[in-house]
């Protein structure tokens, strides 16, 4: 069950937007740096020094740490950031490499949103920019983001500090939870989502798992087409719910005529829950083929001639290279779809790394515009800085 059922946003983020300034001068680090310095949850002693992920959520412009044990459940009303340290290097001369995601709920709000992009900036600068930068929607998340956690788990609601009521007084509604456990095709790893769906049978599928809450009962709803994974994870998310409340729990198989029973507490009428009913909800997360797979280009930001300026640098995947990048300005790269990566030369002018993440998504606007693109925005979108690139940013541009 959501924490704040029965609580909506005033004012939602328009997801294909940003309303964060990015100045980039050297001045503009400096008083980044300095506000990092002072901020509590970056000053814990352990940020930037131990490996392992930290998980933040925003509240009311604050960023506030959340428990270890609820790692990988994110509320589709909130933003948050997650930040993931690791070793790398030889062991005698190691150091830490960082990936910073700020991760947008679809029902976040405006300040909620623009408050993790520069925080995540700002945790950024506070790690001397060694970090890579990710923007995350809750629609479309990036490989790298789903597999930090065994199980990614999405719900409805958020925090209380950023809703308004909307029931009247004395209404109460009943307890009806649906959450749909699969697998993320997107992730090319064997990892699993629980998400939160609409409490109704068209949300059902036949591949994947089901599992309702009705209050004083859990049903399970196997689809006939599911995996023992699915089947295993569903499992454990039914464990976990029973820990803190007893209830019955009853597993069916869509094939069993006693599923049918599960079809009609999601409100199924006799002619929508017979044997032979298919059901074939669409994903709540999108696919690859949803953003619409394109051709691989290298884009230049530069202001050499004293004009911003953002150009088609190279096109073709057998192309694109390291010897087409340029440590005077700063590069897009459009991975076929897959991401949308930004490399920031170290010799780039403040204007253009200021423009980095307005320029991405002003560019996935033009796909959706000029193109017929619709699922463009869902791209994933990734910054690094020349000296500090992940392995993955490698990997999109065909180094061995």
């Amino acid at each position: 069950m959501a924490p704040v059922q029965g609580l909506v946003h005033p004012k939602e983020y328009d997801i294909k937007n940003s309303n964060v300034e990015l100045i980039g001068t050297d001045l503009d680090h400096k008083v980044k740096y300095n506000s990092a310095a002072t901020e509590p949850a970056w000053n814990d002693g352990r940020v930037g020094v131990e490996p392992g992920l930290f998980i933040w959520r925003i509240e009311d412009f604050a960023v506030m740490p959340i428990p270890k044990d609820i790692y990988g459940q994110f509320f589709d009303g909130d933003s948050y950031i997650v930040l993931h340290s690791w070793q790398t290097g030889p062991k005698d001369n190691q150091k830490l490499s960082h990936d910073v995601f700020f991760w947008l709920g679809g029902k976040t709000s405006q300040d909620e949103a623009g408050t993790a992009a520069y925080k995540a900036v700002e945790l950024d600068e506070f790690l001397h920019g060694a970090a890579t930068q990710h923007r995350e929607i809750q629609a479309s998340p990036s490989e790298d983001f789903v597999a930090l956690f065994p199980r990614l788990t999405v719900r409805r609601g958020g925090v209380a500090s950023g809703f308004r009521h909307v029931e009247e007084e004395g209404e109460k509604e009943e307890i009806t939870t649906l959450l749909r456990v699969f697998k993320h095709a997107g992730s090319g790893r064997d990892s699993i989502v629980v998400h939160e769906v609409e409490p109704t049978w068209r949300s059902l599928d036949d591949g994947d798992v089901f599992v309702l809450d009705k209050g004083d009962k859990i049903w399970v709803w196997q689809g006939r087409k599911c995996s023992p994974m699915e089947k295993a994870k569903a499992a454990q998310v039914v464990h976990d719910m029973t820990i803190a409340k007893h209830v019955d729990v009853e597993v069916v198989s869509q094939t069993e005529s006693r599923s049918r029973a599960v079809v009609r507490l999601l409100g199924a009428g006799d002619e929508d829950a017979g044997a032979g009913t298919v059901f074939e909800a669409a994903n709540p997360l999108a696919s690859r083929a949803e953003r619409a797979a394109r051709p691989r280009r290298l884009f230049r930001l530069s202001d050499a001639s004293g004009k911003l300026s953002f150009e088609l640098a190279k096109e073709g995947a057998a192309s694109v290279s390291t010897a087409d990048l340029d440590g005077n300005d700063v590069f897009l790269l459009d991975d076929e779809g897959r991401a949308i990566w930004v490399w920031e030369g170290n010799g780039a002018s403040g204007a253009e790394r200021a423009m980095w993440l307005r320029v991405a998504q002003s560019y996935m606007r033009k796909l959706e515009s000029d193109n017929g693109q619709a699922g463009a925005y869902l791209t994933p979108i990734a910054k690094v800085r020349e000296g500090s690139e992940s392995a993955a940013f490698w990997r999109a541009l065909q180094v061995a």
